[in-house]
């Protein structure tokens, strides 16, 4: 047959020739290969396969990040003066080593220690730690005489004395210990310069606690 410019006009493939089987062929398979990739994108039935499997990653790891929240790390506090904040407004803070003894360490990481009656001095230009009170361990060594409520020396730099110093004689503050703890594996002493509270200031304090925890009992059974 012609065209309209006198060429003649392709011949299409007969239905049983090879070449129209091949394309038949190529064909089902694209449009197989096209049927599953819509299926992998998207199901009527269900989401889609890749949008499940992120949200799944991300539930496993919101589930894994609660888990470390929850497991319950070991605490660096060996002790707390608990008294303090009640006998005193703490205005600064400061951090000291402290020189001990082997079995005052062992004792401090077992827990037994206490700073209830504790209280800091300045002695020829030193800082001391008097009335903290250290158990020895059932195991202590008998080589040794143990004295659990000996006055310890605090590490100190010697601006940081100097500070305290001037805190102590010219401002009239008060060297309170306000918590034992671990830091890099070396005891550490927190030091508050601090001021004595009067009456009336323990009794609004009093009051604002006792308001705190009202407020809570109501906002709990509310």
């Amino acid at each position: 047959m012609l065209n309209g410019d006198g060429g003649a006009l392709p011949r299409a493939a007969a239905p049983g020739s090879g070449q129209g089987r091949s394309r038949k062929r190529i064909a089902g398979s694209a449009g197989i290969v096209g049927q599953r990739v819509a299926r992998l994108n998207f199901h009527p039935a269900r989401p889609d396969i890749r949008t499940a499997s992120a949200a799944r990653l991300q539930y496993t790891a919101r589930v894994m990040g609660k888990n470390k929240k929850q497991a319950k790390e070991p605490s660096s506090t060996i002790a707390l003066n608990r008294k303090a904040r009640h006998e005193f407004f703490i205005e600064d803070r400061l951090e000291a080593g402290m020189e001990l003894e082997g079995w005052e360490v062992k004792s401090m990481r077992a827990g037994r220690a206490q700073l209830s009656e504790a209280y800091v001095l300045l002695r020829n230009g030193e800082a001391f730690l008097f009335g903290a009170h250290i158990t020895p361990l059932p195991t202590a060594s008998t080589h040794i005489n143990p004295d659990p409520s000996r006055t310890r020396k605090l590490l100190l730099h010697r601006a940081e004395i100097n500070r305290l110093v001037g805190a102590v004689e010219r401002k009239g503050y008060t060297l309170v210990p306000m918590a034992l703890y671990w830091k890099r594996g070396r005891a550490k002493l927190e030091i508050g310069l601090a001021k004595g509270k009067k009456e009336y200031d323990k009794r609004a304090d009093k009051k604002d606690k006792d308001w705190e925890r009202e407020r809570a009992r109501i906002m709990k059974h509310g």
